[in-house]
């Protein structure tokens, strides 16, 4: 019994899909799995075709295959069906309805008499090994399905996780073509991904084997993460990117200017691209992976310059939201830029415009100078006020963040820092400041907070994903360090706060704790308080209807998790069962009406 690789590199390729560059080269995977039968899982490019049935001959020493398993049907994928069939004549094609529908189209025959369609849920046993398939509708094509191997917890995940470059060039390209693999093919489907990660969370991986790139084998939930970020639309850089087109120069001094003064203000990365010299794709990839992004291009012909238009329009076709982006534009005499650039992305959701726009007429003067400034200072406010050196710590107003909202209460057993959510969180005097905040006995960040008297309150803002309540509201600190392998920022109390994702922050130190049953009131003094941005403040409406996931319950019956949307199918529920997502119990589920 084995599982081998039969799928082959492609260094002859320059432009994938007649549009993204590929230096490293590209693969196409396809693996044979030998049990009691033999499948083979999807086929490779139409150049490749020997080299692919050799492999499969070599990996199967005098084997004839049972089955050829086609998960995707793009033809660098399924090119080489017919040739297959060909070949192994008694063998039988496993697919989706729509994936026979599509070969019919594509290569003149749906093999009627010699395939079994599949669905979601439906199961292939190979004696010693079974796949499990997971429909995956538009993941990027609507036939897709992904398979799960139990045996040893493969997740073959089609075009999902692939990434650009070839398997045998031996630098590691992931995360960077992997995210300009996802943003330019899939990112478009940010929903159904979603979808198919909600139904990988109940799977057990030890390896995932896309249909390009590398296959994953340490370090899942890393990969795992990054791609439940880009699919959420989510921030995976702190920083600000800048891209811009410049005809004279001046525009290009422009962005030069504005990066040097981010840079200066504690912008933790800042990165800046020429949009006519800088492969698109790229471009593309590093505009998604930042939450703030800078346009600066000059008017052209009363529109904006061809490169920056088209970088716009590849932003806007796949979905690009939840960015704040601000805008530089330069025309002599009637500057139109920065209305165009607008108008295009109006369609974009959850974009934060950055009034007014720089404007250049013709090259920098004083005036620009000072917007350009003012461009910086609202970039990098946040940046400022986690820095110790430039933050003020007194700023009261973070008290005008507090509302009936949701915020993360962040505190230390003094061997690893903690967090949790809460939604309890009020100012009772002004005079002087102090902060009550409620917390379930139960949760270990009560203890903690017990025994040291100090936390600080993240006052989380509309920006934030749910991402952020399954870290912190979905797990324990006491069996888990939620902060394990990131960058943190203390406050003075040697505390951490959040780095994104919040506007303000306060500091609280303990004068009397109220028991209130179930729950403890700590009575608090203010310490320290910073604001990092007018963002509006995460209310528990603003999270139920635009931030928590709608449970998938149409069609199904059973029980709902009221607190994650997991969806449990059976005609009982358990007593004693545990929500495997957000570690609730039974009590937390309600019946799927």
């Amino acid at each position: 019994m084995a599982i081998t690789y039969v799928g082959v590199n492609d260094h002859k390729i320059d432009l994938f899909e007649g549009q993204y560059r590929v230096p490293n080269g590209m693969s196409y995977n396809s693996w044979a799995i030998i049990g009691g039968k033999v499948a083979v899982t999807d086929t490779v490019d139409r150049r490749f075709t020997h080299e692919w049935l050799d492999n499969i001959d070599k990996a199967l020493s005098g084997r004839k295959p049972d089955y050829l398993v086609i998960h995707h049907m793009e033809p660098d994928h399924s090119a080489n069906i017919n040739a297959f069939m060909q070949t192994y004549p008694e063998c039988t094609i496993v697919s989706s309805q729509k994936a026979f529908t599509m070969m019919k189209q594509f290569y003149g025959d749906d093999f009627e008499s010699r395939r079994l369609v599949v669905k979601e849920g439906d199961t292939l046993d190979l004696d010693g090994y079974s796949l499990s398939f997971i429909a995956a509708p538009m993941v990027h094509w609507p036939e897709v399905l992904m398979s799960y191997e139990s045996t040893e917890k493969i997740l073959f995940s089609a075009d999902g996780f692939g990434s650009f470059g070839a398997r045998d060039v031996s630098e590691n390209m992931w995360p960077d073509e992997a995210r300009r693999y996802y943003i330019g093919i899939v990112g478009k489907y940010g929903a159904q991904v979603q979808a198919v990660l909600k139904k990988a969370a109940g799977l057990e991986i030890n390896r995932i084997c896309p249909l390009h790139g590398q296959e994953l084998t340490e370090n899942l939930g890393y990969y795992l993460d990054l791609y439940a970020t880009w699919s959420s639309y989510g921030v995976e850089k702190a920083g600000v990117a800048v891209f811009y087109t410049s005809v004279y120069g001046n525009t290009k001094k422009a962005a030069e200017t504005l990066s040097d003064s981010l840079k200066t203000k504690g912008c933790p990365d800042v990165s800046l691209m020429d949009l006519a010299r800088s492969d698109m794709s790229e471009a593309v990839s590093r505009a998604f992976a930042f939450g703030r992004i800078v346009l600066a291009t000059t008017t052209y012909n009363a529109d904006i310059f061809p490169f920056m238009r088209q970088f716009v329009e590849a932003l806007r076709e796949r979905n690009f939201q939840n960015r704040t982006v601000g805008l530089i534009e330069n025309g002599s005499w009637a500057p139109q830029a920065a209305k165009v650039i607008k108008g295009m992305l109006a369609e974009c959701k959850n974009l934060t415009l950055l009034e007014p726009a720089v404007r250049l007429a013709g090259a920098l003067d004083d005036i620009s100078k000072t917007q350009l400034e003012a461009l910086s200072d609202e970039l990098c406010r946040d940046y400022l006020a986690q820095s110790d050196k430039t933050a003020n710590k007194n700023d009261m107003t973070a008290l005008f963040k507090i509302g009936y909202g949701l915020y993360v209460v962040t505190s230390s057993d003094g061997k690893k820092d903690n967090g949790l959510i809460v939604n309890t969180v009020t100012q009772v005097t002004n005079t002087p400041n102090r902060i009550a905040v409620c917390i379930n006995k139960q949760n270990y960040s009560h203890h903690i907070i017990r025994q040291t008297g100090v936390m600080n309150v993240n006052c989380l803002s509309t920006e934030a994903p749910f991402s952020v309540f399954e870290a912190f509201g979905f797990r324990s600190g006491r069996t888990v360090n939620k902060f394990e392998g990131t960058d943190v920022l203390r406050s003075d109390n040697g505390l951490v706060f959040l780095p994104r994702y919040i506007n303000a922050f306060m500091s609280l130190k303990v004068e009397q704790y109220v028991d209130l049953d179930t729950h403890g009131m700590f009575i608090c003094q203010v310490t320290e308080a910073r604001v990092l941005s007018d963002k509006p403040t995460m209310t528990y409406t603003y999270y139920q209807e635009n931030v928590k996931p709608k449970p998938a319950t149409e069609g199904k019956k059973g029980f709902v998790c009221t607190v994650c949307g997991y969806v449990y199918e059976g005609d009982t529920l358990p007593e004693d069962f545990i929500c495997p997502l957000c570690k609730h119990p039974a009590s937390d589920f309600e019946p799927i009406k």
